[in-house]
C-alpha cells in the first residue's frame, strides 16, 4: 500500500494490483477502479454489474471482481 499525503485518504492501493478482488453487497454498486485505488494513473471509472451472476470483470484491466457474503471477505 501506498502513502498519499494531502489528500482525505491517506493510504490507496495501487490500481490493478491484484487480479482478483473480493467484495461485499456494502461495496454496490461495484466499481473499477475502487475507491481505495488511485484514479490518476489507472483507467476511466467503469461500473460493473456483479449482482446477477455474483462475478464481474473490468473490460479496462481485466480485473476480475468476486461477490461474497459480507462475512467471507477476510
Amino acid at each position: 500500500m501506498r502513502e498519499r499525503s494531502g489528500t482525505v485518504r491517506e493510504n490507496l492501493d495501487s490500481p490493478n494490483a491484484e487480479r482478483v478482488y473480493r467484495v461485499t453487497r456494502a461495496d454496490l454498486p461495484l466499481h473499477c477502479p475502487t475507491p481505495e485505488m488511485y484514479l490518476w494513473n489507472s483507467h476511466p471509472k467503469v461500473y460493473l454489474p456483479i449482482e446477477a451472476s455474483g462475478e464481474a470483470k473490468c473490460p479496462y484491466c481485466s480485473a476480475s471482481y468476486e461477490l461474497v457474503a459480507d462475512d467471507d471477505s477476510q
